[in-house]
């Protein structure tokens, strides 16, 4: 797929953005656990805080292909705050799409400006890959909702300023459970110890608790029982840009490995003049340059919103994941034992990567999702 010279500049700003402001730090905020929430203001001021929301609202209304261009850029800077970004971006577009006209005007130009930063509040103790069968319990009173659960493996628990959270407030199954929005500092809200993570470490990442949390009928996203449809829609585009963070940080990867194996020498001549390690990088090279293709097909069938875009989707999110890992995996090998130590950056890149294959649905539940439209197809 050929890119316009607008989706280029997209690119290519998102690039310098990271090159400059993110991939000078990233190890010490993986140190430190946390991203500096001073590096929100200056993501919003390039209109990354509302990537799919309308520009009435303040958002830069880029298609879900521009927005995988965003955070291949960003990525290759670090996976892991790229990825962060992605999750407030998605919810942001929940927001846009599927909120009420009072919910947009409250919530989307403080998202856009980054001033609230979201998280997104599915997946619980008991139900991972069976996200239906949450138990989180949404009662409707005069008074407002009053919310009871715990969600799990929440990035940015703790840490954002708001969360949309999936509860059940009416029967077993999907058609039982609605979207709210709480937000932080609300009474019953509280939060977990924080998860010592083998990758993602610079997100703080906790359970999202909630004892009786009380939120305003104002609060519910779209229509009530609609919640898991809207959760569903949402990670369409959230299994895309995993697909692109995992991309990005699997070219910084190779890019890395081409300038290491020009300079290590064995056996009297540089790494890259053995053919058979020539051939391990044109390898990588072909699932990288595959990769990119399909997500990008992916995206615009998705933007195009054709009927075949969920599987495609799911399908992107599985290729891209899978090979991204392994080509971030040998390059480590290809490093030999210093890509095993941090101050190369590739044990970092390997460990990011890793959760991209279980995060967004599993790549077990794509293959479920992929082979249930091909039956249906038949």
């Amino acid at each position: 797929m050929t890119l316009t010279e607008v989706q280029h500049a997209i690119f290519e700003m998102a690039h310098g953005f990271g090159q400059e402001k993110i991939a000078p730090f990233a190890q010490a905020w993986e140190r430190a656990g946390e991203i500096p929430k001073s590096l929100w203001p200056e993501v919003a001021a390039l209109g990354l805080g509302g990537i799919y929301v309308s520009e009435d609202f303040g958002g830069a209304g880029l298609t879900r292909l521009d927005a995988t261009l965003v955070f291949e850029a960003l990525a290759m800077a670090c996976p892991s705050v790229a990825a962060f970004l992605s999750i407030h971006n998605m919810c942001g577009g929940m927001i846009d799409k599927f909120g009420q006209a009072e919910a947009k005007a409250r919530w989307l130009p403080k998202i856009c400006t980054m001033e609230t930063v979201f998280s997104y509040c599915l997946t619980e103790p008991a139900s991972g890959s069976d996200a239906a069968a949450l138990r989180t319990r949404a009662i409707r009173g005069t008074d407002g909702w009053r919310l009871t659960g715990t969600k799990a493996f929440i990035s940015g628990g703790g840490y954002s300023d708001a969360y949309i959270v999936m509860a059940r407030s009416g029967d077993a199954g999907p058609k039982g459970i609605s979207a709210l929005i709480v937000e932080d500092g609300t009474a019953g809200l509280s939060f977990g110890g924080l998860e010592d993570k083998m990758g993602w470490r610079s997100q703080p990442t906790r359970q999202v608790q909630l004892d009786d949390c009380l939120v305003p009928q104002a609060n519910l996203l779209g229509e009530e029982g609609r919640g898991f449809s809207y959760a569903m829609a949402g990670l369409d585009g959230g299994r895309l840009n995993i697909a692109a963070c995992a991309l990005g940080g699997a070219q910084a990867a190779l890019d890395a490995t081409l300038t290491y194996m020009g300079e290590r020498k064995a056996f009297g001549k540089s790494l890259d003049q053995f053919q058979a390690l020539q051939f391990r990088l044109a390898d990588m090279e072909v699932k990288l340059q595959t990769a990119r293709v399909f997500l990008r097909h992916a995206a615009g069938l998705l933007d195009a919103g054709a009927p075949e875009a969920t599987k495609f989707c799911a399908m992107a999110k599985l290729y891209v994941t899978d090979a991204c890992f392994e080509v971030a995996n040998g390059c480590l090998q290809l490093h030999g034992g210093y890509g095993y130590l941090a101050d190369y950056g590739i044990e970092k890149i390997v460990r990011d990567l890793r959760v991209h294959q279980i995060l967004e649905g599993t790549n077990e539940i794509m293959r479920v999702i992929i082979a249930r439209q091909m039956l249906a197809d038949r």
